[in-house]
């Protein structure tokens, strides 16, 4: 499994961005997928996960109603709808791939990675 993250920049608070994951070499409707971030100096933090089958989804509550994750079924791409930013959601942001239906909040039960795409929030 292979997937590609896109979409990061620079933007002015209450701006808004929407990062991109391509995902491919997998069946994905048995897997649940995610986005995670990392600010410099601290640990990578969950942000939103969804079933690719059932298209459930979980935040972190510092995001939800600002941000919103999806998927193209079509495309196999997933997606995170980033609005209201804020200086704190300044980091590298992560997509994540666990071949499972069952959505996890926790890093560790993530099977595959794509590289990171950096989100800056002016103040």
């Amino acid at each position: 499994v292979q997937l590609q993250a896109s979409g990061g920049g620079l933007v002015q608070a209450g701006g808004s961005l929407r990062l991109s994951c391509a995902a491919s070499g997998g069946t994905f409707s048995s897997y649940s997928l995610g986005w995670f971030r990392q600010a410099p100096g601290k640990e990578r933090e969950f942000v939103a996960a969804i079933s690719w089958y059932s298209g459930s989804t979980y935040y972190l509550d510092l995001v939800k109603g600002r941000f919103t994750i999806s998927r193209d079924n079509a495309k196999n791409t997933l997606y995170l709808q980033m609005n209201a930013l804020k200086p704190e959601d300044t980091a590298v942001y992560y997509c994540a791939a666990r071949h499972s239906v069952v959505v996890t909040t926790k890093a560790s039960q993530f099977d595959y990675w794509g590289q990171g795409t950096q989100v800056t929030v002016s103040s």
